[in-house]
């Protein structure tokens, strides 16, 4: 790769660093605003979310077994997402019409994770009580 040299050499440089920037992923998706505009969640960290439905889905291979997951609606703008519960037995916690937090899960991209098919969230809490807090028995879930 041959650097251009000169009086203008920074000129040319920066006019070709501009030009590759598109190709960045990172930087396409932070100038357009893509997070902002396509992801349920948004920008933020968290979000609170009213279940609507309890299901459970079967693993991707080489896994066997049934992930409890749940289908609820975001309060901020009325979008639907599924949302993993973890832990043994927490889906029993969980009634239709409670409050959850649902968070990302942290695949590449804001995509899955590892065998759960297509599920990009994961609930942490149930009607503002974390949820591992309420599957260990250190405070019970509060009555809507």
């Amino acid at each position: 790769m041959i650097m251009p040299n000169g009086e203008f050499a920074a000129k040319e440089i920066i006019k070709k660093r501009k030009r590759h920037r598109m190709l960045k992923k990172w930087w396409k998706r932070k100038h357009f605003k893509l997070k902002q505009r396509f992801d349920p969640v948004g920008t933020v960290p968290r979000a609170r979310a009213i279940v609507l439905q309890k299901y459970s889905v079967q693993q991707k291979q080489p896994h066997s077994g049934q992930i409890k997951c749940v289908k609820a609606q975001l309060v901020k703008n009325g979008k639907l997402i599924n949302a993993y519960v973890p832990g043994d037995g927490t889906i029993n916690f969980i009634d239709e019409h409670d409050e959850v937090t649902v968070q990302g899960m942290g695949g590449s991209q804001r995509g899955q994770m590892g065998s759960i098919p297509g599920i990009k969230y994961r609930v942490v809490a149930i009607n503002n009580t974390d949820i591992y807090q309420i599957i260990t028995g250190k405070k019970e879930k509060p009555k809507r």
